[in-house]
């Protein structure tokens, strides 16, 4: 699974260990763990001015279209240059904003070299109507250059919203429409097998956002997938869902090197160390799930609601500025019983480490926190979520 250390990394561990040289180990550990979140990933967005471009980077950041560090939009070209906006959470996550394709100023043949193509992990292509040759012809010089490109068409509620003024409208047969009329488009123009993606950037929940989100993870290697993942605006329960697996996958490398810690004969390191590792995880699943205040009073805003009213129905879990040191250590004083219970049982089942009797209560104590951690936050982000769709109460004047 993405992150899990792997048998080689395991060995190398035991022999550091059996060498005696446990800081060596823990810092290995430590080094894994760092290089997983801040591994980079650029997402190139590109298409013709006018296609919803700066729209979809905001829709993937989380933003509003007027917010703080949002992508200029509007009805006139605006990218003139590869504009690149950071992920509000994830500083190793950036959404680049390409100009438009098929201007004046960026003809295909020069487009990719203009833009630093070599930056950017995949690139989305972006269509708010039909798909020409500029598409087709950048999607195959990005191809020749050994990078994945995945076509977009955008604005599909636009043309549901015209269809609906039929008499037998059908949203089924207009999205099947729309989609066989794109393919046929591309194949038009020289596509054999074209795959599309039909998208609303003001409702990312409907339609395939959720397909192509399922295409880019199982075609992004393993520590890409997980800044991926991460990265994802909260806009659906399986959003959620995904997020906590993920970040389940590496509870085991955070306990490892609790006890690797803890067996270092130092009066008072394992309880330091535990706790900092405690708090920047938490923290982490907590900014994760938008358990925090700017991701709430962002939401708030989105849905107009009251910022109170979404917090209202986080009951488990402190918000991210709450987790502090003293945070984690009454819940250390809190959970010590429950994983003493087990770590005689899990233990067994680990032989690499059984040298380390010293720390395998921090390894099971640390799992053990995590792991309750980790499900009360998740569970709290879904109510979050499903209060902030319900719909409006009425008010009556």
């Amino acid at each position: 699974m993405a992150g899990r250390l792997s048998r080689t990394e395991i060995e190398e561990l035991q022999a550091i260990v059996e060498r005696g040289n446990l800081m060596a180990a823990a810092a290995k550990l430590q080094e894994k763990l760092k290089s997983l979140e801040n591994t980079p990933l650029d997402i190139a967005i590109t298409g013709p001015s006018g296609s919803g471009k700066s729209s979809f980077v905001n829709a993937i950041l989380g933003l509003h279209d007027d917010d703080e560090g949002a992508a200029e939009t509007g009805v006139t070209q605006k990218t003139m240059k590869p504009n690149a906006y950071p992920h509000p959470k994830l500083s190793s996550v950036t959404i680049w904003d390409l100009p438009g394709i098929g201007t004046p100023n960026f003809q295909p043949d020069k487009y990719l070299k203009q833009v630093n193509f070599n930056n950017y992990d995949f690139f989305i292509i972006m269509a708010s109507e039909r798909f020409t040759s500029h598409h087709t012809n950048l999607a195959q010089k990005i191809q020749k250059m050994g990078k994945r490109f995945y076509y977009v068409r955008s604005k599909v509620d636009a043309d549901l919203n015209a269809e609906r003024r039929k008499r037998h409208f059908s949203k089924e047969k207009t999205l099947h429409k729309i989609r066989e009329d794109c393919i046929e488009n591309l194949r038009a123009v020289g596509e054999a097998s074209p795959q599309v993606f039909l998208l609303c950037n003001w409702d990312l929940a409907d339609y395939d956002f959720q397909l192509l989100q399922e295409t880019l993870e199982n075609e992004l290697d393993a520590q890409k997938r997980h800044v991926f993942i991460l990265a994802m605006p909260n806009i659906s329960a399986k959003i959620l869902e995904k997020k906590k697996a993920e970040l389940q996958e590496h509870i085991w490398e955070a306990a490892i090197v609790s006890c690797v810690i803890g067996a270092v004969p130092v009066p008072g390191l394992s309880l330091i160390c535990d706790v900092a590792l405690l708090v920047s995880h938490m923290i982490l699943y907590s900014v994760a799930f938008g358990l925090d205040d700017e991701s709430l009073t962002r939401l708030a805003e989105q849905v107009d609601k009251p910022v109170a009213e979404l917090k209202s129905a986080i009951i488990k879990s402190p918000l991210a500025s709450e987790i502090t040191h003293n945070f984690a250590l009454t819940l250390l004083s809190r959970s010590a019983c429950g994983a003493l219970m087990v770590a005689e049982f899990l233990l067994k089942f680990i032989p690499a480490l059984g040298s380390l009797a010293g720390g395998g209560i921090s390894l099971v104590t640390t799992r053990y926190m995590l792991k309750n951690f980790l499900d009360e936050a998740a569970e709290d982000a879904q109510k979050v979520l499903a209060k902030a769709l319900e719909p409006k109460a009425k008010e009556f004047k």
